[in-house]
């Protein structure tokens, strides 16, 4: 929706700090639903089938219904765009065409879900395999409201909506762990025993697919008293507005549907390797969660501003938030990585290593989040790149893209996971996103008819070496306090936990703020004065 219909623009900062408190919220309780499925589950049957189970219907509710996902980003560069009338019967007419198409995906879920499971799982147990097949049958319907959601969430994006964009996802967390809960209550420390795997199985799904249903259900209220849209079918899909929606949304849905096919290979090399698939769902979660708050400060803001400078006129300024998205992005996301890299053992242990999950379940997942921590830069600056292309009309670069690391993905994934096991696939994960990334920068020059490379390139690099030392003094910080104070006992790891990491960041700090980045020090100075003016 053009300026003129909607209230005034807020600050990138005032954005951020909006975004930042609801984001952090639902992570928080993303995380305690994750330890909950830990303490519960632990590697178990119940959680590994639910790894595999959740491969489809997960991923279309992250990707298709995630914020940021690519019907959340066509839905805005096309609203963006228009005037406040014109919303309602595109976004009717969007839902109408979204909507058919997923539930056909549905019904094949349902239908196929034994063919599915043993195509990603060849090499699961009977059990394990018979678990995955009924969650994946009950999960189903998430294909549907993937969709729904991440039309709400452009819908509510281009009108300025943030706080309901990164909190609602806390739903489907709240009605896992209340499943989980009353489970608990039920079978008490029997809910452990492998004979209530199934139980447990079931309760997972049920709990996910309520979560998916409820975080629909509120969206959809506050869009239809916004006077949005409302559950109307409309067939008008040869107006400008929805082609080009389409024109968006197809390329990159089929694009970002390349990634749950990376992922399922990932699966197949992986399920030889017992509790990997379990492994990687609990080392992504402590990714993903300062993963998913920074990617919404950055992108929920930068998305309509990258649309309204999508005209080659508008390029000088467009370069410039590109620099800015991709500088904060290297200021946040290296010395996280950084700091995942050195501290992995201790954040594994202080927010995992209770009930069913053991110390050799600690030794796989850390071992996972160090070769996450690695290409964590990487993961959002590539996002913050595709982000780009779609606010230029262009879905199709994209898309290409993602088809070949499909087949790059598959062979670093053979080289890499006999040498490095389970950790070697995260890092076939990290190489495809190097690729991706460095190939859309490439492209990007060209399609901007050239990019400062050198006034990109130094200040990235600066921060990358900063990390490194960050990283090294943490790591130190450490194992000197190991020395001092022993390994055991969970205060005294919380305590070495924070000592190292407020030392790596206090290093990182004192390097940035030397390095003066004006991009980062205008943001941090922003965010600043928004804060304490609160």
């Amino acid at each position: 929706m053009t300026q003129q219909d909607q209230k005034p623009s807020r600050s990138f900062a005032g954005i951020a700090g909006i975004v930042a408190a609801a984001t952090l919220i639902s992570k928080v309780f993303g995380l305690v639903r994750q330890q909950a499925i830990a303490a519960a589950f632990g590697v178990g049957a119940a959680a590994t089938a639910y790894s595999y189970a959740y491969i489809i219907p997960g991923f279309l509710l992250i990707l298709l219904g995630g914020v940021n996902g690519p019907l959340h980003s066509a839905v805005v560069s096309v609203l963006t765009k228009r005037r406040r009338e014109e919303a309602a019967p595109l976004v009717e007419t969007v839902t109408t065409l979204v909507a058919g198409s997923l539930l056909v995906v549905t019904v094949a879920q349902v239908l196929f879900a034994d063919a599915i499971v043993d195509i990603v799982g060849h090499g699961l147990e009977e059990t394990t395999r018979a678990i995955a097949i009924q969650q994946l049958r009950i999960m189903a319907p998430m294909a549907l409201f993937a969709g729904l959601i991440g039309i709400g969430f452009g819908t509510l994006n281009a009108a300025n909506q943030y706080w309901l964009l990164s909190i609602s996802p806390l739903l489907s967390s709240i009605t896992v762990v209340a499943g989980l809960g009353i489970l608990a209550m039920q079978l008490g420390k029997d809910i452990i025993k492998p004979e209530y795997a199934l139980i447990g199985g079931m309760v997972l799904a049920w709990g996910t697919l309520a979560g998916a249903v409820l975080q629909w259900l509120v969206q959809l209220i506050v869009q239809w008293r916004l006077g949005l849209g409302t559950l109307r079918l409309r067939f008008d899909f040869k107006s400008p507005g929805v082609q080009e929606v389409i024109k968006i949304m197809t390329p990159a849905t089929v694009s970002s549907g390349m990634m749950p096919i990376n992922v399922a290979t990932d699966l197949y090399f992986a399920s030889p390797i017992p509790g990997a698939a379990a492994g990687f769902n609990y080392a992504n979660l402590l990714v993903q969660t300062p993963l998913g708050i920074i990617s919404n400060i950055i992108l929920l803001p930068l998305l309509p501003i990258f649309a309204k400078l999508a005209g080659p006129e508008n390029w000088p300024d467009l370069k410039l938030r590109i620099r800015q998205g991709l500088l904060l992005t290297a200021f946040t996301m290296l010395p996280l990585g950084a700091l995942m890299v050195a501290l992995s053992v201790p954040i594994v242990q202080v927010v995992y290593e209770r009930g069913a999950f053991k110390p050799e379940a600690t030794e796989l997942v850390s071992s996972l989040l160090v070769a996450y921590g690695i290409g964590m830069f990487v993961y959002l600056g590539r996002d913050v790149l595709v982000r780009v292309f779609y606010a230029l009309g262009d879905g199709q670069t994209p898309f290409r893209i993602s088809i070949f690391n499909i087949l790059l993905n598959i062979i670093l994934d053979w080289f890499f996971v006999k040498p490095f096991g389970a950790p070697g696939l995260v890092l076939a994960t990290v190489g495809v996103n190097c690729s991706s990334m460095l190939m859309l920068l490439w492209l990007l020059d060209r399609k901007l008819n050239g990019l400062p490379w050198r006034e990109w390139g130094l200040p990235i690099l600066g921060l990358a070496a900063g990390s490194v030392v960050a990283g090294v003094a943490s790591y130190g910080t450490l194992v000197g306090s190991q020395q001092l104070l022993g390994k055991t006992g969970l205060l005294i790891v919380v305590l070495q936990l924070c000592l190292s990491g407020f030392v790596g960041i206090a290093v990182f700090a004192a390097i940035a703020s030397w390095m003066r980045i004006p991009e980062v020090n205008s943001f941090i100075s922003r965010l600043r004065q928004r804060f304490l003016k609160k």
